[in-house]
């Protein structure tokens, strides 16, 4: 109440939001602080020119989430909310550290469905786009931004969206090519791949290379079970559009890679997730009678009765 009865000053909302961070150790004052994340963001999006104000309130807002998905408590913060912190991204662009922060709140914050449409309702994509063109070499930045980019681009198809999205794929791209070696980034890129794969965001021209992109992504980090996963699922959805990514697969110029999907499922035995994704890639290519039989030479038949006797129920 003593914030939003003086919205206008900022000393006011910075000692009410250094207050508020004190209770944050409280583990009882955490359904209370809950209450309080949209006066916080609204007092942000008052007073913007404030980095004093925005990195405190930030943090604040990263904390109360930190301990809602602890809890598993789901915050759908309301189109208010997510056009305030779209201002605030525009505000600060070019603060590389604070913008650090802000995509990772970002980040928790679309992992519930509701939050994620009123971001993509109030238009963040292409600020995140612009995002990650500027600091591509940003470890946490192209992660967070991967991470949204999935969640807000994974929502069902609409036209609007294939128009937001436009230009999404080179810059994903980039983010993997920049971050192949770094495990996080590059399966939340692989993520965001599978997302614009599935609403149709590639041209013929995108098939071979983000096919190949995405072996590199499987060859560079094997032993990641959600990347592996994530990366065949989008490897699936390219097959599903066009027999240039099947070929494209079987014909790659580092190593076949049927060759890899048999190594991948040699060290993921234990993973339903992993063997469904292997199998939901190998439907998509035998709808092609050439890339078939390649298939059946390179001995398929062998693997895919090794995954059916493991996975008897599934």
């Amino acid at each position: 109440e003593f914030m939003q009865a003086s919205w206008d000053i900022e000393e006011v909302q910075a000692k009410g939001i250094q207050h508020l961070a004190s209770f944050v150790k409280d583990k009882s004052a955490f359904p209370y602080l809950l209450t309080c994340t949209e006066v916080i963001t609204l007092a942000m999006g008052t007073h913007i020119d404030s980095l004093d104000l925005q990195v405190e309130g930030c943090t604040l807002l990263l904390e109360i989430l930190r301990q809602a998905l602890e809890q598993g408590v789901m915050m759908a913060l309301d189109e208010s909310v997510a056009s305030c912190l779209l201002h605030t991204v525009r505000k600060h662009s070019e603060n590389e550290e604070f913008l650090s922060m802000l995509c990772t709140l970002l980040m928790m914050v679309s992992a519930s469905e509701v939050a994620a449409e009123n971001l993509r309702k109030v238009g963040i994509i292409p600020d995140l786009l612009s995002i990650l063109r500027r600091f591509l070499r940003n470890y946490k930045i192209c992660f967070s931004c991967c991470a949204v980019l999935w969640s807000l681009a994974v929502s069902e198809d609409n036209a609007d969206q294939a128009v937001l999205l436009e230009g999404a794929l080179p810059v994903t791209s980039a983010v993997l090519q920049e971050h192949l070696q770094s495990g996080a980034v590059a399966e939340s890129a692989c993520s965001a791949l599978w997302a614009l794969a599935l609403q149709g965001c590639l041209t013929d021209s995108d098939y071979e290379p983000t096919a190949a992109l995405l072996l590199d992504a499987l060859r560079m980090n094997p032993e990641r079970a959600v990347l592996v996963k994530n990366g065949c699922l989008a490897l699936a959805s390219l097959v599903r559009l066009s027999e240039i990514a099947a070929l494209a697969i079987l014909l790659d110029s580092k190593g076949s890679g049927i060759e890899l999907i048999k190594e991948e499922h040699r060290l993921h035995l234990g993973e339903p997730g992993v063997a469904e994704a292997l199998c939901l890639l190998m439907n998509e290519m035998v709808q092609y009678d050439e890339v078939m039989l390649d298939m059946r030479s390179q001995k398929v038949e062998k693997l895919l009765s090794e995954i059916k006797l493991q996975f008897p129920f599934s």
